[in-house]
This record gives structure tokens, sequence and C-alpha cells, in this order.
């Protein structure tokens, strides 16, 4: 007997040798078969989809879930057009709380704005407080003089440290902006973070993502360095699992910056790692560790991306690396013989460059096939870099709707002739190489539907397409963001598809992502999501739209939190 079927519905397996069927069988958390070979069969829950879509489950190879967790409880700045306005948003939060609070906001964009606030308006807006606000790139902050203050900035006892800019003014002062690694004299005031509250905000950040259709997600970097919430963030991980918050599966990636020198056999070739040796790979099918993840240069949002040849109308040098290539050039070596799957930070050229040239230096040094060594972003890849990704095996992750969210800022910098190069897609997937589909979320909405709609469109939030030639179909969309995604974490024999023997990860979706046109792909609604078989989002909705037989599997949890406007 069937644990669950489901009949009467429309269903894209993604997987071309049943790429079509009407009925599903699931049996212990897998599918088991499709039409003929389940249309019989007994089942405890018989679902009658009534021509609604189903689809395999939505991953996003790269987000950041405690960020985005922790920014659904923070002052939201992320509609702010002007820097008046974000210094109103601070004054009005600020008259709530007491004297001594942190007034801590994120989301807001000076491309959009004009400018960046300044901290002698934040030390107004907040009566003195420190004020601490995250730029939506995740590259720079702006502080208060409070904040600056503790962080030994203003008597001169601190600077920023190496890969970081603590940015002044004409006089010396400083503006209250930390670029990249110059965050850390914030977050070195306020971090490591309490398990238990970063578990709160994996548990707030997993009910969006069930609601969305997301039922895997890679972590793009947890403990120490950029964007480490913790020393111990795994175990806020677990921690929900254990609650039963975390909704969808999660694979890890650790920061570089947790890497340290180990003492193994000199047999083992293991030089640098984390300690017991664990690597990638370990855990199971809920959580467990990913890739090692470096950052090599900073944003395109804020300038400092690692570029061959300098933005336009920008004074920045066109090479910010966040560390001296050579060095992050050899830990990727390291990571690589320590048997680590490396997921490297590259948006500039320059930085794509050093990613290349790392993995084929690793390759050359111990022969991994199979590898699927990563390159976060891919924001900007010239022409003769193309063939490299496919003769190293490397994996491209940009991120599609960034082309609608921030693009045009983006071609501003870039200019007409690289504008082409930017988040590139079909180029890739010409040559055979698959591109998974992501978000980096929070940096930019991280829905899969709208994800997908970007990849099709490819149009800029003023109307204009970038990079043309780029766009793709809505089915090699809808490849990205499950076949596809599931291939980049060595996952697509277990999930990606609605194949007989993988997990029974699925969305139940209001309309056909490859049939409707290009435009309303975003506006599809996600009527239910399932992982295993359970459902974890819309078992109500379920039982208003549809004839349920028997008792409806599903996962207990908590509702699905929205982000307050504060």
């Amino acid at each position: 007997m069937l644990d669950l079927k489901l009949h009467n519905a429309r269903i894209r397996t993604v997987d071309d040798r049943h790429p079509r069927a009407r009925t599903l069988g699931v049996l212990h958390g897998r599918v088991v078969g499709l039409d003929d070979a389940v249309r019989n069969l007994p089942a405890r829950t018989t679902l009658d989809c009534r021509g609604a879509v189903v689809v395999p489950g939505f991953g996003d190879a790269h987000n950041h879930m405690a960020w985005f967790g922790q920014s659904l409880g923070e002052l939201d700045l992320s509609e702010a057009t002007t820097p008046a306005q974000v210094h109103d948003a601070v004054a009005r939060h600020a008259a709530a709380l007491p004297a001594d609070a942190w007034i801590v906001g994120s989301g807001y964009d000076d491309t959009v704005m004009g400018a960046h606030p300044h901290r002698t308006e934040l030390d107004r807006a907040g009566g003195g407080r420190p004020v601490w606000l995250k730029h939506r790139s995740g590259h720079m902050c702006v502080v208060s003089s409070e904040v600056l203050r503790r962080a030994g900035v203003l008597d001169g006892t601190a600077d920023a440290p190496d890969g970081g800019v603590v940015v002044r003014d004409g006089a010396g002062a400083p503006t209250g902006l930390l670029q990249e690694r110059a965050q850390t004299l914030v977050t070195d005031l306020v971090m490591p973070y309490p398990v238990t509250d970063l578990a709160d905000a994996l548990g707030r950040a997993s009910a969006v993502y069930a609601a969305e259709g997301l039922t895997h997600v890679v972590e793009a970097g947890i403990g120490l360095g950029l964007i480490g919430r913790s020393p111990v963030e795994a175990a806020a991980y677990q921690l929900a699992r254990e609650r039963g918050t975390l909704r969808t599966r999660v694979e890890l990636m650790v920061a570089s910056d947790n890497l340290h020198a180990l003492r193994a056999h000199a047999d083992d070739g293991i030089t640098t790692g984390i300690d017991l040796g664990l690597r990638s790979g370990f855990g199971d099918d809920r959580l467990r560790l990913g890739p090692m993840k470096i950052w090599l240069d900073g944003s395109l949002i804020g300038r400092t991306a690692a570029v061959s040849e300098p933005f336009c109308g920008h004074d920045h040098t066109s090479s910010v690396f966040q560390g001296g290539p050579d060095q992050m050039r050899r830990l990727v070596v390291d990571a690589h013989r320590a048997g680590w799957r490396v997921a490297a930070h590259a948006i500039g050229d320059s930085a794509v460059d050093l990613a290349l040239d790392a993995f084929a230096e690793a390759q050359h040094v111990l022969p991994r096939p199979d590898a699927r060594h990563r390159i976060e972003h891919s924001g900007v890849v010239r022409p003769d870099q193309l063939d490299r990704y496919v003769e190293l095996g490397v994996v491209p992750v940009p991120q599609a709707h960034f082309l609608y969210a921030v693009g045009d800022t983006m071609a501003e910098a870039l200019g007409p002739a690289r504008t082409p190069w930017m988040y590139r897609h079909r180029s890739f997937l010409d040559r055979g190489v698959r591109v998974p589909g992501s978000s980096d979320r929070p940096v930019a909405p991280g829905a899969p539907l709208l994800g997908m709609q970007s990849m099709v469109e490819r149009l800029s939030r003023a109307g204009v397409v970038l990079g043309p030639d780029e766009r793709v179909t809505a089915e090699q969309a809808l490849r990205a963001y499950t076949l596809d995604a599931a291939w980049a974490s060595h996952d697509e024999d277990r999930r990606g598809s609605l194949t007989p023997g993988k997990y029974a990860d699925f969305v139940i979706l209001s309309d056909d992502p490859v049939g409707v046109s290009g435009d309303r792909i975003g506006a599809i609604d996600v009527l239910a999501t399932f992982v295993a078989g359970e459902c974890v989002h819309g078992a109500d909705t379920l039982e208003d739209l549809t004839a349920v037989n028997g008792p409806l599997p599903t996962a207990a949890s908590p509702r699905p939190h929205t982000r307050s406007k504060k």
C-alpha cells in the first residue's frame, strides 16, 4: 500500500524518460512509480489534484538562510529611495527603544538612494545609540559614531583589517561606511549570536522557503568569516532540525576562515581542514556539510569586485581581492587535497581568473574527476573564460534575479561592452555546462519562480533586457531550479526529478511555469510543498481545494512568518 497517491495532476517530472504524468505514488518518502505503475494501487492517502501542476521541489544553490531569517526581525530599509528616508526610519524606530539599545537595519541600497547614510545623521536619528545598517549586498554597512567609538576607530586604536576599508572623507574623518572585512569591526562587538536565537531565525526563514516551494537550499558560508554568525553555527541548524522547524533539506558551506592546520598522517595529504577531518558530504539527506566557501573578491553592487578593467565612472582600482591571491590559491589547493568541494566567490572577471587558475592547479596536484568545484556568482565572465569552465568541470552559480533587482546599476558600472558578460546562462548551457538556480537571498528576493522568470526574460527593473543572448527557455529555467541544482550538490541520483527511487520532494502549483508566458511565471501560486512525501506547507489549502481520502501526511511546524515593515 502506498503512503500517498496523487492523481488528476499535471506532472512535469524533469525526467526525459517519462517527462509528463498524471499519477504519482509515494512510499517511505520516495517516489515509487508514475501513471500505470501506481494508478490502481491502494494508498493510505489519495490526493485529487484537480488539474493542478506538480513539479519537483525547488533547490536554491546559494542563499544565506540565517542572515535572511535574522533580517525578518530587523528594520527593513529595502524600500528606501533616499538617505533621508533611512534617517527618518531610524528615528521612528529609535523612539520605541531604550536609550542603550542597538538599532539594526538591513537592505538599504546606495545605488538606488544616490548615497550612503552618513554617521552624523545616524547619530541624530538614533539619539546617540549604536546604529548598524547593513547594505543589501552584505559587502558593506554604515554605522553611527557610537559604533565607531566602541570599535576603537574614532580614537585611532583600531582600523580596517586586511581586505577591508574604513571609508573616510576629504578631511580624513570616517563617514561611517565600512566595506568588506572592515565590517568585522562591528560584528566583533555583537557576535557570536546565541545558538537558540539563530535557530529561531532559521525557523522563520525555513517557513518562508517552504511557502515558495523550496525543498533544498545551500547555505553559502557558516561559522567564521564575512557572513558567519557564530563559530558553532552548525549547532543552530541541528537545533532547528530537532525542533522540527527546519522544513527544507540544507547543505552547509563552511567558510574558509574556519579551516586551520591539521596534523594527519603524511600519506593522507590532509594539511588543512576542520577538526576531526570532517569535509564535504558529512551528514545525511536532511543536513550535511557542503563545499568550503572562500571569498576572492567583493561585490558588483559596491564596485569592489575584482575586474580586469576599471568600472565606468568610478575611481576604484580595477582589482579588489579579499586577501593575497597567492594565499587564497594555496587555500583552494589545500582544501581540494583534503577532499573538500570548493565554492569560490568570484564576481569580477579577474577573480574568475584566479578561481579557475586555482582549480587547475588543484587538479594538477591531485586529480579528482567530477569534483564539481564551483564559482559562486560568476558575475562577469569574459568570452575567453567560458571554455575553461568546461575544461575544468567547474560549476557556475549565477543569480539571474540580480538582473531585475540591481541589474541597472550593474550595467551602468560595467558599460555596454561588458554588460553581455554579466550573470551568463545560455553561453554555459551551449557548452554543456549545467547552471543551478540560486538567489543569494537576502541580497535579492529568493522565490524560485521569480528567479525562473528572470532567466527567461533577463529584464531589469527599468525594463531593459540585459544580455538577450543569455536568455533561456522556461523548461531550462525549471531544470536549473530542480535537477541542475541537485546535480551541483552531487545529488542528482536522489532528488531534482520525480523519478522512481528519488525523494518525494515536490511542489503543487496553480499553473505550469513552462506553459505560461514568461512574464507570468513569477505570479504562479505555490499551493503546497512536500518533502519526503510530507506536506511542509499548504495543508490547509489542500484540504480546501482538493478531495483528500485519509489524513494528509504533514510535518508539524509553525506558520510562515512574513517580513515586518517597521
